[in-house]
């Protein structure tokens, strides 16, 4: 009898432990996984969209060189009678 109450005790803390310790435990630590991999892909793109945008800004700037380039090769044409 009190072999089963024993059994019956530790069954009661182990179910106990299990549900309010071990399952709360793994999907705080789930939902934490989620949040830095949401995190990282945001920081990915966000690192994507300042490459896009510096290499916009470098094209930018090389067609506006290679047109200040062009100006200064341009003469004046001037007719001679």
């Amino acid at each position: 009898m009190s072999r089963i109450i024993f059994y019956a005790i530790l069954f009661y803390l182990l179910y106990k432990f299990v549900t309010e310790f071990l399952i709360p435990v793994g999907k705080a630590s789930q939902q934490v996984r989620k949040n830095v991999q949401r995190m990282q892909e945001e920081q990915q793109q966000f690192t994507q969209r300042q490459q896009q945008f510096a290499r916009q800004q470098q094209e930018e700037a090389s067609r506006q060189q290679k047109e200040k380039e062009a100006e200064k090769d341009y003469i004046d044409f001037e007719e001679v009678k």
